[in-house]
């Protein structure tokens, strides 16, 4: 399937549905039209005996829960049978301007389809990361 969806409607520098695309196994098998990435940190306080604040906070982990709209899989990932159902251990690309940003160790915890007569079909897949890391474009 061809990756042109937004070919006049891109911008410098914001990613296209070209930029931001799905990995299994290292193969691009979609793109992606857009996405939306919340990152939280549960911080917890140190309280020591007979203090009235907290001597410090630590840090948890962070977390990383994605929503991806219109997902359009790839010619050869459709020959190859995928099922996004099925998908597990995955990566989301993200390229920018001036690096590319990799979540991996992806599962998806939603996957939501939405279809109307005589229109595309709309798939949006929540997913949970693992890890982030940005490397330079």
């Amino acid at each position: 399937m061809s990756t042109s969806i937004n070919a006049g409607l891109s911008a410098a520098g914001f990613p296209t549905s070209s930029d931001i695309w799905l990995e299994l196994d290292g193969q691009k098998v979609a793109v992606v039209q857009s996405y939306n990435c919340k990152t939280t940190r549960t911080s917890y306080a140190v309280e020591a005996f007979g203090e009235e604040e907290p001597v410090a906070t630590v840090q948890g982990p962070q977390n990383y829960v994605i929503q991806l709209t219109r997902l359009y899989a790839t010619d050869q990932a459709i020959a190859d049978g995928l099922d996004f159902y099925k998908m597990k251990n995955f990566s989301l690309v993200i390229c920018k301007p001036d690096r590319k940003v990799i979540y991996s160790d992806c599962q998806w915890s939603d996957i939501q389809e939405d279809a109307q007569l005589g229109k595309m079909v709309v798939e949006k897949l929540t997913l949970v990361a693992g890890r982030r890391m940005e490397t330079a474009a």
